[in-house]
């Protein structure tokens, strides 16, 4: 463990914290924002104990993670897109709190919680899995193919994670409106991996026959 690293892991939660908080809070007007809160606290908690368990664990894993710029033009777009949807759906949820908009009932709430921190823990899995994940698309020294586990069901397991988790958040939030931006979220995705198996395939050795052993690349049975 390193104090820069520690440090420039801290800073990043908290801009995260602020930011998210902002885009939900300040469109809703109030503080007085149940989901909301409920949001940013099954988000945040576990991702700050996820990040000190990373710290001592596997410095290097937290390292990669927090190295989040692209330099691909097309993958850079992705992650602009996705952005993007993030704004939109937020501020939608806080919207409809401030003018009264309908609002899901506690039980899709309540579902949506539950699928939410499942999909936390698919996520952590994938982590423990397969400790050459960063957010840039890249091939380390020294990497292999992961063919076991959950990435023997599907070849991108963190990106069914990541659905789960960004389709529940919304339903979280208790808004339709927001969920509907969030169906961007499977195509922006789908985008994403394409791109990245058309790296994988020529940078990576083994990756052609992984492709061949497990056939789906985000849903089982689906695609």
């Amino acid at each position: 463990m390193t104090v820069t690293l520690f440090l420039s892991a801290l800073a990043k939660f908290l801009l995260g914290v602020v930011l998210v908080g902002l885009l939900i809070f300040l469109p809703a007007g109030t503080f007085s924002y149940m989901n909301g809160w409920l949001l940013m606290g099954i988000l945040f908690v576990p991702m700050f104990f996820a990040g000190i368990v990373m710290l001592f664990k596997n410095p290097d894993l937290l390292k990669s993670r927090l190295q989040a710029k692209e330099s691909s033009r097309e993958q850079s777009m992705v992650v602009k897109l996705s952005g993007l949807m993030f704004l939109a759906g937020f501020v939608l949820a806080g919207l409809s709190i401030r003018f009264h908009w309908y609002v899901l009932p506690i039980g899709v709430t309540i579902g949506a919680t539950i699928a939410f921190l499942i999909a936390y823990l698919l996520y952590a899995e994938v982590l423990r899995e397969n400790t050459y994940l960063s957010r840039t698309i890249e091939v380390q020294n020294n990497q292999k193919v992961i063919d076991t586990g959950l990435y023997g069901i599907v070849r991108h397991p963190m990106y069914s994670a990541t659905l789960l988790l960004f389709l529940s958040m919304p339903l979280v939030l208790g808004s339709v409106y927001a969920f509907v931006v969030f169906l961007a979220y499977p195509f922006i995705i789908a985008k994403r991996i394409r791109h990245e198996e058309a790296f994988l395939e020529e940078h990576l050795d083994g990756y052609r026959a992984y492709q061949q052993k497990v056939k789906y690349r985000l849903l089982p049975f689906i695609w």
